[in-house]
């Protein structure tokens, strides 16, 4: 098993561009607007930073930022995770930069830890008005890229009864936004004291969240 991922991750870097593949790859989380809680789960995205530092061939910052959705420093990382419970707002001037970042090769990755969704939803209609959320397939190579989920999305945590959801934008055959629900991965990266989740469950939270950023780093 090892062995392969190292060869997958081998692969992911070398399709990299010269100097994104020299430099240690840069994620950040989102700051955005609204009452919102974006800075849940502090302890997540560094845990998963780490995971992925340890178990596969990439090259990872050891800092994880906190980014503006309006600011040009937005450009400079690879992933841009984003969670919270409450309500997510964005100006239009946020929006436009957003979407330029996105369309441009960027990648994000939003987690509802609960509460999110409704107020979600609408703001993604604004950034992306001439776009659909789908729900991706199993068959997706979010899903099987790195390690193997042959049923999409674990869940992580029980909040509403019936699977997770793995949903996603799509600009020219390329996600270049997913949208978690009913999952809670995010509170699968935090520390295991955290939540006290069983060590398969944060184990498969930290192994999707390695697929989702080699999927944004290989598209």
């Amino acid at each position: 098993v090892r062995r392969r991922e190292a060869l997958l991750t081998l692969l992911v870097v070398l399709c990299l561009p010269h100097q994104a593949a020299a430099d240690p790859v840069k994620v950040a989380r989102l700051k955005y607007g609204g009452g919102g809680d974006w800075y849940a789960n502090p302890t997540s995205v560094p845990n998963l930073v780490e995971f992925i530092k340890q178990n596969t061939a990439i090259e990872m910052s050891p800092d994880v930022a906190v980014v503006e959705p309006g600011s040009d420093e937005l450009f400079e990382y690879a992933c841009v995770f984003v969670t919270g419970h409450g309500n997510i707002r964005l100006t239009e001037a946020e929006r436009n930069n957003l979407r330029r970042y996105l369309l441009g090769g960027g990648f994000m990755h939003i987690d509802d830890n609960y509460g999110m969704d409704e107020h979600l939803r609408p703001e993604l209609k604004r950034l992306f008005p001439d776009k659909q959320l789908i729900e991706l397939p199993y068959d997706y190579p979010i899903y099987h890229c790195l390690y193997d989920f042959p049923d999409g999305l674990p869940k992580i945590h029980e909040h509403h009864g019936g699977p997770p959801h793995g949903y996603g934008i799509i600009h020219e055959g390329r996600v270049v936004l997913l949208y978690s629900y009913n999952t809670d991965i995010n509170d699968g990266w935090e520390d295991p004291e955290v939540h006290n989740d069983p060590p398969e469950a944060r184990q498969a939270a930290l192994r999707i969240g390695a697929n989702i950023l080699t999927y944004a780093l290989s598209h």
